[in-house]
């Protein structure tokens, strides 16, 4: 089934973002149990028990940073994924020591415009808790994230290699 993309008129959708829970790991196992979801995100579904420590870690930042990966909902509190930003989890390459904002969707939310609102929400939040800019890195071949950020406004600033062999990942950033 195809979805349509929002028109650039339509009013963005109602979202909620809300620190995740111990059910969440669950419920995001389930909707990211995806090979197109997980296309960028190393191509194949990743353990419950990865989702388990994910969850843990973003209410370890809400309560340190003020800021984490929500989990994104709906109005009629569906969850769709997560979006928010955390600090770049990784120390030998990309953008060490920067903010990152991200966001995944499971399929069936994709292209209602739910990752431009809830990003929108989360640059709103990270501007309240002073955070001077963010950076998103996304894979080269993920235009949808690519429409995401520049939509909020990021620019490409660099490039990195992965400890993928051959893969590149783009770095966009934002001044907040």
């Amino acid at each position: 089934m195809s979805i349509a993309p929002v028109p650039p008129t339509a009013p963005a959708p109602a979202v909620r973002l809300r620190v995740p829970t111990d059910e969440d790991a669950l419920i995001w196992y389930r909707v990211f149990d995806d090979p197109e979801v997980m296309e960028f995100h190393g191509g194949r579904s990743a353990e419950f028990s990865v989702y388990e420590e994910l969850t843990a870690r973003q209410r370890r930042h809400d309560a340190e940073l003020g800021f984490c990966l929500w989990t994104l909902t709906d109005e009629d509190d569906t969850v769709l994924g997560f979006t928010g930003a955390q600090p770049w989890p990784h120390t030998h390459f990309g953008p060490v020591g920067a903010i990152e904002i991200g966001w995944r969707l499971g399929r069936t939310a994709w292209g209602r415009g739910y990752a431009t609102a809830a990003a929108r929400t989360t640059l709103e939040r990270l501007r309240a808790a002073a955070v001077p800019d963010v950076v998103a890195m996304i894979d080269p071949r993920n235009a949808r994230s690519i429409a995401v950020a520049e939509r909020l406004g990021m620019r490409r600033a660099e490039t990195f290699t992965t400890p993928r062999p051959g893969q590149e990942g783009y770095c966009y950033r934002l001044e907040l």
